[in-house]
């Protein structure tokens, strides 16, 4: 799985706490992401629409960066639960004892209300609790969160199904900012076994020359992280364009095409292969056909076309 890097083990929770005056405090509590337990309910994967939160929002004059195909890949495939929930009570959390923050974003403690989970078998809580980073208004104050709905990429607390603990700090996204047929057609993604797996480079590529004159066909072969088989093969006819496509598994599709955009196998790859071939991935010790190899390499992560992420870790 691809994975944000996280302060989340660094953050602490406030708890509410009888003062001995009778009155109610805060107290901070150094756990990972403890939560105020509440009522348990098992939500079970709906197939219904989000409701519409209108049109585009920002909160306090503080815009609201869309959120890439590449930003929603790297935020849903390391979470087990994928949640739509609504802001029900925020807290701004003091940095000098949550720890450090990046510049122009504050750490919150969120109380929400869960409306169905996209994704995930295990029980959840229909009171949420959560530590999440957000980022400032120009003023400096927190952007209007109560009553927006939100989408939470996160895994479960054992044995507290009202707590959760994001996958990264700011994987609370505002509902209204995803496309949730997008992202559920990822999510069916992440979860088909056929589905191209998790790309970690290129092992070897080698051209080999057909019986006519500009036939032939290259062969790249990709590293994965689960060591399954997985390549892309560049077709070369005569006084045609070159055509390829990526297969996985052992056996080769021979009618293999390119991956559509926006969808998995096209994230795994145009966000995973390196811009340059590497020269050490090169089989063939003949220069021409390492030409043609590089070539053809090129010719794919053209057309793959850039990985863009909007997120900042």
């Amino acid at each position: 799985m691809i994975r944000i890097a996280s302060t989340a083990s660094a953050l602490m929770l406030i708890m509410p706490v009888v003062a001995p005056s009778g009155g109610s405090a805060l107290q901070v509590q150094p756990v990972e992401a403890s939560l105020v337990p509440s009522s348990n309910v098992t939500t079970r994967v709906e197939n219904v629409r989000m409701a519409d939160d209108g049109a585009r929002r920002t909160s306090a004059g503080a815009a609201l960066a869309p959120y890439s195909y590449a930003d929603l890949v790297d935020l849903a495939a390391p979470a087990d639960l994928v949640v739509v929930a609504k802001v029900r009570r925020v807290s701004r959390l003091d940095t000098d004892r949550t720890g450090p923050v990046r510049p122009g974003w504050a750490r919150i403690y969120v109380e929400a209300d869960t409306l169905r989970l996209l994704a995930g078998t295990v029980p959840i809580g229909q009171n949420l609790r959560y530590l999440a980073d957000v980022p400032l208004t120009a003023k400096g104050r927190l952007p209007v969160l109560k009553n927006r709905s939100v989408v939470l990429f996160a895994q479960p607390v054992r044995n507290r199904p009202a707590q959760l603990q994001l996958v990264a700090p700011d994987a609370q996204v505002f509902a209204d900012e995803v496309d949730e047929a997008q992202l559920r057609a990822l999510l069916t993604e992440l979860v088909d076994p056929a589905s191209l797996p998790a790309i970690s480079g290129v092992r070897d590529i080698l051209h080999t020359p057909g019986n006519l004159a500009g036939e032939g066909e290259t062969q790249i072969f990709l590293m994965t992280q689960g060591d399954e088989a997985a390549s892309i093969t560049v077709r070369h006819r005569p006084g045609q364009e070159r055509e390829w496509g990526v297969s996985a598994g052992e056996l080769v599709d021979p009618a293999a095409r390119p991956p559509q955009p926006q969808t998995l196998a096209w994230y795994r790859l145009a966000c995973a292969l390196p811009a340059e071939l590497p020269v050490t991935a090169q089989i063939s010790d003949d220069p021409g056909l390492q030409a043609i190899a590089s070539n053809d390499y090129a010719l794919v992560v053209r057309q793959l076309g850039p990985c863009v992420r909007h997120r900042t870790s």
